[in-house]
């Protein structure tokens, strides 16, 4: 197990280079073909061309690998970007609902001031009501008056 571990790392430190149909394998400064070192075998310029050649690669590589991360940097702040939008839009709905509650609650507490007040004025009309009696309405039409004022503020 821990020889193919070794082996899989050595791989991947290499880089392969294929130069004129010979595949070349180029860990650090050193060219190894089958295996086997030939750096010092090698010209110079062939050296040279074949490092040359695996640095180019490695460059490549590095680009794309430059490149994923920055797509992917890109990918990860468009996701924060509409996650952000949809909080915004929530919050949006929910102002919008509370707005709407109030709304109703002001509209329902102006409808029973008015059908109180019109009870009231009914009743005193007939001379139905006693003194206590009228004491008791007009603490009621207090109390939904400041019922009103409130949900009123609260629009």
């Amino acid at each position: 197990m821990i020889l193919v571990i070794l082996s899989f790392g050595f791989t991947i430190n290499a880089q392969v280079v294929v130069k004129e149909g010979t595949t070349y394998e180029v860990k650090k400064d050193k060219i190894f073909l089958d295996g086997k070192d030939i750096t010092a075998t090698l010209g110079i310029e062939e050296s040279a061309s074949v490092l040359e050649a695996a640095r180019l690669i490695n460059e490549k590589t590095a680009l794309e690998a430059e490149a994923k991360k920055l797509e992917k940097a890109k990918q990860k702040e468009a996701d924060r970007a509409e996650k952000g939008a949809i909080k915004e839009q929530e919050r949006a709905e929910k102002a919008l609902k509370k707005k709407e509650k109030a709304q109703d609650n002001f509209e329902r507490a102006n409808k029973k001031s008015s059908d109180a007040q019109k009870k009231y004025d009914r009743l005193k009309k007939k001379g139905k009501l006693s003194p206590k009696e009228e004491k008791k309405w007009h603490k009621k039409l207090e109390k939904l008056r400041s019922k009103i004022d409130k949900t009123k503020r609260r629009l």
